[in-house]
């Protein structure tokens, strides 16, 4: 049994860090992977559901800091939190910071305890779809500039790293749900031409630059509504624009120029041909 004291502090102090958080590690991310682990201590009379409950929680909230070490600040953060000894002893704590640490998938060592293991576990939810969308989401989260090729090169080439058979994905319950569904995504993985499909597909609404509009920065968005303007004001004559407060009247040539150099970090907001 969870204390509700203890559901109340993690709902309210932990919970709320993954809005900061990329799509693929927000709020739904961390209550998918609380509910699966909770799921999977309930099948194990040794573990505890309070700190299974607790590790998943707490398991990604380094990402404040960085990437590349996320799992290892999560479990510097577990640690220093004081309000958490209200339930739990010093041994306990420890237990749940190495669980944290030892999550992630890319980890060369196997979990040290049975936590470890039911937190990674939770992690990979390992449905297709959503692996695949969360592939797309955190590619064009990184870099929204770059075009269609950039990112499917990036989503194949992590794609096979982590999920294609040999990749360094370890999943720690043979029997598990995620074992038939990884064999679903390795299917998918194998062919390319469906996975350049289903790629494409998650990328939609995007313009001819190869950025979607869902995740590109603001001034993307302008420059996508305005470039049919701009090719206008080549073809015929000028180009009125809104320019830092004021009106002014752009030449076709300088407007071709703003358009290769990003127009809109140069100050302009609005635009009409003459």
């Amino acid at each position: 049994m969870i204390p509700k004291p203890l559901i109340t502090y993690i709902e309210t102090a932990i919970i709320p860090r993954y809005k900061e958080f990329d799509k693929a590690h927000n709020l739904s991310h961390v209550r998918t992977v609380i509910e699966e682990s909770l799921a999977l201590a309930r099948q194990y009379p040794e573990a505890d559901e309070r700190l299974a409950y607790v590790i998943a929680a707490y398991h990604d909230t380094g990402l404040c800091r960085d990437r590349a070490t996320h799992h290892l600040v999560s479990g510097e953060i577990l640690m220093a939190d004081s309000t958490l000894r209200q339930w739990f002893s010093d041994t306990e704590i420890l237990l749940m910071k190495e669980a944290v640490e030892d999550h992630r998938a890319s980890t060369d060592h196997e979990p040290r305890s049975i936590y470890g293991k039911i937190v990674a576990e939770a992690d990979r939810i390992i449905d297709p779809d959503i692996t695949l969308r969360r592939t797309v989401q955190y590619g064009l989260k990184q870099n929204p500039a770059a075009d269609k090729e950039w990112h499917y090169q990036r989503f194949h080439q992590h794609l096979m790293a982590k999920y294609a058979p040999g990749g360094y994905l370890k999943l720690w319950f043979p029997e598990g749900k995620n074992a038939e569904q990884l064999k679903k995504l390795q299917a998918i993985i194998a062919d390319e031409g469906q996975l350049r499909q289903v790629s494409t597909n998650i990328r939609g609404g995007k313009d001819n630059s190869g950025i979607n509009e869902a995740y590109a920065p603001f001034h993307f968005r302008l420059w996508k509504r305005f470039v049919s303007i701009m090719e206008q004001s080549v073809l015929y004559k000028e180009t009125k624009c809104f320019y830092n407060g004021t009106n002014r009247f752009i030449p076709s040539k300088q407007v071709v120029s703003y358009k290769r150099n990003n127009l809109f970090r140069r100050g302009v907001t609005k635009c009409s041909v003459l």
